[in-house]
């Protein structure tokens, strides 16, 4: 038998171990994910979509601005991202840089709380006490004015509690956001009432995906949402998964597609991204790579 204190060193080994790997490899295996959905009128050319979400970019962010600078090479039709782009003051030149030619292409936003305010230090253990007794955080302010002003004046469409429609590749798309519901900033009052039925397709984002939203967004008849914030569980456990989604969502949601549904109504297709990055305070990721998500939407059965 092991004594106690040969055991007590293998277990801190291996804790050493996988904090290494998770700080120092996982964090920054940054991973292009690819899913198609079927969501277009039956004689609808496919629409590429690439969903960004939670880059947390700081300046000295090198080898992941590199990498989203490079997703321009997979000639989107369309761009989602769904908020965090920032975790640093001056960040937003860093931001517009990763993106790159990405912003020549349409596409729609809208902001999460690392948008709108700091990364500060936090306790690791808030994120496993019931999200209903967590109150998000309000730190120093971040621009996010001249983020939202670059972003619109390349053609970018603002979704933060705002409906809109804009045509990619012939085809009508009717959208429609809301701003963080994390924060508590979502109205999804100013967005209600039934999706743009003469539209090709109609798209839903909001960066947290809480349940109110993605049920109204469902009654409402969107057949397309996409959202972020989940971070994936960002550490997650083998064969288990997510342990924390850090909002009401479960957690065999926390990332990827899948679908949701109110009694009554269609259900929507849901896309959760697990993101590129995470707070400059908890840059660790396991079991749970950075991601960015090619989401093909096709035409579905006739």
């Amino acid at each position: 038998m092991p004594s106690a204190r040969a055991t007590t060193l293998g277990l801190a080994t291996v804790g050493a171990a996988g904090l290494t790997y998770a700080a120092g490899y996982e964090v920054r295996a940054f991973t292009l994910r690819e899913v198609s959905v079927p969501v277009l009128p039956p004689d609808a050319e496919p629409l590429r979509v690439l969903h960004l979400s939670d880059l947390h970019l700081t300046p000295r962010q090198s080898k992941k601005q590199a990498w989203v600078r490079a997703l321009a090479g997979l000639r989107p039709d369309l761009i989602v991202n769904t908020g965090d782009n920032m975790a640093h003051l001056e960040a937003v030149p860093t931001v517009l840089d990763a993106l790159g030619e990405l912003l020549d292409v349409p596409g729609v936003f809208v902001f999460g709380s690392n948008d709108y305010f700091a990364p500060t230090l936090k306790n690791p253990a808030r994120y496993l006490i019931p999200w209903r007794k967590i109150k998000p955080p309000k730190s120093a302010p971040l621009p996010w004015r001249d983020l939202r002003d670059a972003f619109v004046a390349r053609g970018w469409l603002d979704l933060s509690n705002r409906r809109d429609r804009l045509k990619v590749n012939g085809l009508e798309l009717a959208v429609a956001g809301v701003d963080d519901p994390h924060l508590g900033y979502d109205r999804l009052s100013d967005v209600a009432g039934p999706a743009d039925s003469e539209a090709d397709v109609a798209i839903a984002l909001a960066h947290a995906p809480y349940l109110r939203v993605l049920d109204a967004f469902n009654r409402d008849l969107y057949p397309m949402i996409f959202a972020g914030h989940t971070h994936g569980g960002q550490l997650c456990l083998p064969v288990v998964g997510a342990l924390v989604t850090n909002c009401d969502l479960d957690t065999g949601r926390a990332k990827g597609l899948h679908q949701h549904q109110t009694a009554g109504h269609p259900a929507s297709w849901m896309h959760v991204s697990a993101g590129l990055g995470t707070s400059p305070t908890a840059p660790f990721r396991f079991c749970c790579r950075p991601e960015a998500t090619l989401v093909t939407l096709t035409p579905s059965a006739a």
